[in-house]
């Protein structure tokens, strides 16, 4: 799951993949702005870190046991999700769309544009 992940994450139009913290975590950006940390440390699962609008977060905390605040983010802001095969790939992937749409939505009107032309 984690390559489809990856690759799902890196598909986003203008989406950028970089190393800021070291080895770990793999950060997948739009315009410089992080809308996914990947974690892999040896022994544990995946894990997902994403932007999320606050009510929705919390009501993904209370739905599911593998998600909750963002590990070394702003809590109210970001999830942490692991990957442990409890939730469909379909809903990770749904919880990419919208981390990724958040940060897109705050981007300067004429970045969103140069995203949206690109192929």
């Amino acid at each position: 799951m984690k390559n489809n992940i990856i690759e799902y994450c890196l598909k986003k139009k203008g989406a950028t993949q970089e190393y800021p913290f070291g080895p770990t975590p793999l950060v997948v950006k739009v315009a410089d702005k992080m809308f996914a940390l990947i974690f892999e440390e040896n022994g544990m699962a995946l894990r997902l870190n994403l932007k999320c609008d606050p009510i929705i977060a919390e009501n993904l905390r209370e739905q599911h046991d593998c998600v909750r605040p963002g590990f070394h983010m702003n809590k109210k802001h970001w999830n942490s999700i692991m990957i442990d095969g409890s939730l469909p790939e379909s809903d990770v992937f749904d919880m990419i769309d919208h981390s990724y749409d958040m940060v897109v939505k705050k981007l300067p009107k004429s970045l969103r544009e140069a995203i949206v032309e690109m192929n």
